[in-house]
């Protein structure tokens, strides 16, 4: 009995199967806007404006006070384009799909899904919020819990959270956790496949990815002070002084103010914690030792609607950077699924090629095309994802340092 000829459509939709399952950080974050992008021969650039929850004050009496809305959004443009080439014969076609997907697609989708994961790992420079020691592998239970109170602090849906760790904090974790308040089938997982699973501290899931990022800080000096009161409200700029002769301060550095303590976004009181800033672009500072970063979250007091901070930052208020100057550390995630959004649009589908396929599985869209290569005699092949990312939600996003 001959076997049957795989079509385009079935290799592309094992393909797109294969890519999920290899996806660690993005298959775990918001999807839900990709329908806006569903739309056929999408272009690289296509912008989504996203709307962000209302916010507004709880006033105390019987007397109505009416307030304006305070709608915010934000942006996510699709201007990602990844592809892999791979050549595969008819006579390839002829093999059972799952043979064809282990042989000829398994080993090149896996290495796309590292490079989309590696993308949107660079999250991590809009988050501010920090936990764990710059230089030491995560490795006990107080690390998550505090990135979990992180989370708690600003107001985060309880679920779904997940944590994204290197292998170096896997290992750290595995082992300094083992058996600590686990049921019997976590641990027995645990030691079957050294990972540490779903269902720990809170989070529904712990995994672990190859592609977190390593971060390198600026050059800058570990403290310094603000070199004038931030005055205005919804502010994103803080001057910085003493913080170096002609030193860098990188776009991903996370510093506090002294007195300048994070807030509660529902009650709008003070959670005893600094509020963490991070530079969001690269800055030289002057002869001088000064700089003027731009930062996030931009700064509304504790009256304010939007509040982010109990107090404004005054002048000569001393600021202190995490991390030594100059150095590398690990980014680690641990994140609420709606604190990043990721979004794939439709490509283009060629006419007059071999073949050409277009899928759409769990808001990812994947196209492949073939085709006939007469000058070499080959059958090049090219698998293309279009996608955009965004950090949407930053206060629902923690960095655990390694």
């Amino acid at each position: 009995m001959s076997n049957s000829i795989l079509t385009i459509d079935m290799i592309t939709r094992k393909a797109l199967e294969i890519l999920e399952n290899n996806l660690v950080l993005t298959r775990n974050v918001n999807r839900a806007y990709d329908d806006s992008f569903a739309v056929e021969g999408a272009k690289i650039g296509s912008t989504l404006r996203i709307r962000l929850p209302d916010r507004a004050l709880v006033t105390d009496g019987a007397a109505l006070q009416v307030q304006d809305d305070n709608e915010q959004f934000t942006t996510l443009t699709v201007s990602n384009q990844k592809h892999i080439g791979v050549n595969f014969t008819t006579a390839e076609l002829t093999m059972q799909l799952d043979d064809f997907a282990e042989r000829v697609l398994k080993p090149r989708i896996s290495q796309l899904a590292s490079s989309i994961d590696a993308d949107v790992a660079n999250s991590f420079r809009n988050m501010y919020q920090s936990v764990g020691t710059p230089g030491l592998t995560p490795a006990t239970s107080l690390v998550l819990l505090q990135a979990q109170q992180k989370l708690n602090e600003a107001a985060a849906v309880m679920s779904p959270r997940y944590a994204t760790v290197n292998p170096a904090a896997n290992a750290g974790l595995v082992e300094g956790m083992k058996g600590l308040f686990n049921p019997t089938d976590t641990i027995s997982k645990q030691f079957k496949n050294g990972m540490m699973g779903m269902g720990v501290l809170g989070l529904d899931e712990i995994n672990m990815s190859q592609s977190i990022k390593q971060f390198t800080t600026g050059t800058r000096n570990s403290t310094g002070t603000t070199g004038a009161a931030v005055t205005a409200q919804g502010s994103n700029t803080i001057v910085l002084a003493g913080v170096g002769n002609a030193l860098t301060i990188k776009a991903g550095d996370v510093f506090t103010v002294a007195g300048c303590f994070s807030v509660n976004p529902q009650t709008r009181e003070s959670t005893g914690s600094l509020q963490q800033f991070v530079v969001l672009a690269d800055v030289t500072s002057s002869a001088g030792g000064a700089a003027t970063v731009t930062v996030s979250p931009a700064m509304y007091s504790a009256s304010h609607a939007l509040a982010t901070v109990d107090t404004l930052p005054g002048n000569g208020a001393v600021t202190t950077f995490i991390g030594a100057a100059n150095s590398q550390y690990p980014q680690n995630l641990v994140y609420h699924k709606d604190a990043i959004t990721f979004a794939t649009a439709d490509l283009l589908m060629p006419q007059g090629v071999d073949m050409a396929s277009r899928q759409v599985h769990n808001g990812i869209s994947m196209r492949i095309v073939r085709q006939y290569d007469i000058n070499n005699d080959r059958l090049p092949c090219r698998i293309d994802v279009l996608y955009g990312y965004s950090v949407i939600r930053p206060q629902m996003g923690v960095r655990l340092w390694g």
